[in-house]
């Protein structure tokens, strides 16, 4: 999960003719609140990150004619001056496809004025990248372009299943990153993990560090100089030595949290091709498991605005759910019959 303040959009943006002299925008009511380095790295798309943050030092970017800092945070109505930048001149991009559009907004499990809920099925990431052209974000963008504001709150694994949460309006996101930061938020997942867990219920305090393999593949380890995590593993169902349903609580959403520390207790989750098993993958594909069996399960907070509870649960698939008795037929004891 990614708890930074902002994401980059393609909405709303104001018209602005960069590269051609000073050019100045104003604030709109959904910027109110935003740091003024995230506006501009979503206003100005294509211009890389070190420019953005260049021209901010050298106070060439200016709110109401004062000098201000990368963490300035944005009225209403604010008149901010853009000195003349280059575009890069990118590509158009082709559209999500229809069936793809389709499968997304066909899994939204909730939805109301600030947010839209969806059950992301696995396979699909939560954003375009990485050798993807789109994921879930694109796909609702464009099969929903009146929603102007739509931006992810937090991320899924591209395997992982489950609750994505996503917001419609940027005050909403604001107040559900906030949450995220200070761990206002009940994130609850599903994992089925290799073997027979006896640990009992076992909390995992251990720091993660992410490192950059060549091809730009993230691996992630237990290190001491690493970010805090913390999750909670209980178990659920055992089926024999084969496997343990696991219901596991993340404190925090760091990369591959739960995958990671899973494996580090002995356990890997069940089809996890990265920090897995292979013969315990390998036993399992036998039982019908064909792909990483990890689901979130629920998300409860605050809803933004008023405060009020609110708790979404995606339901496991037919496919999870069949995994499952298939693996209680075969590891439950039949009584012996009277002689």
């Amino acid at each position: 999960m990614n708890n930074s303040s902002d994401f980059p959009t393609q909405a709303t943006l104001p018209q602005l003719t960069l590269g051609k002299g000073v050019s100045y925008a104003e604030a709109a009511e959904g910027d109110a609140g935003q740091r003024l380095d995230n506006y501009l790295l979503r206003i100005l798309k294509n211009v890389p990150k070190s420019h953005v943050y260049r021209v901010i030092r050298k106070g060439e970017v200016r709110i109401n004619g004062k000098r201000a800092k990368p963490e300035t945070r944005l009225a209403v109505g604010d008149q901010v001056r853009i000195p003349p930048i280059h575009i890069e001149q990118v590509p158009a991009r082709v559209a999500p496809s229809h069936s793809l559009q389709q499968f997304i907004t066909g899994a939204i499990l909730h939805e109301d004025k600030d947010l839209l809920i969806v059950n992301k099925p696995p396979g699909v990431a939560v954003h375009g990248g990485s050798g993807l052209a789109f994921g879930v974000i694109e796909a609702l963008r464009a099969a929903r372009p009146e929603l102007t504001e739509l931006e992810l709150v937090h991320r899924l694994d591209r395997d992982t299943s489950g609750v994505l949460l996503i917001a419609k309006r940027r005050a909403a996101l604001r107040e559900l990153h906030a949450a995220f930061r200070e761990r206002e938020m009940t994130k609850r997942y599903l994992a089925l993990v290799v073997g027979r867990w006896e640990l009992g219920k076992k909390r995992i305090d251990l720091p993660l560090l992410t490192n950059q393999k060549q091809g730009g593949e993230r691996m992630v380890r237990v290190h001491p100089e690493g970010m805090s995590a913390l999750s909670t593993f209980v178990p659920q169902q055992q089926f024999g030595k084969l496997a343990t349903l696991m219901a596991i609580e993340i404190g925090t959403g760091r990369t591959h949290q739960i995958r990671v520390h899973a494996a580090y207790a002995g356990h890997p989750v069940a089809g996890d091709e990265k920090y897995g098993n292979k013969a315990g993958n390998d036993q399992l594909r036998e039982y019908g498991l064909k792909r990483m069996f990890l689901h979130a399960h629920t998300l409860e907070f605050a809803r933004p605005g008023t405060g009020e509870p609110f708790s979404i649960t995606a339901p496991l698939s037919d496919e999870l759910n069949t995994v499952l008795a298939t693996l209680k037929d075969a590891t439950t004891k039949k009584p012996r019959p009277f002689a």
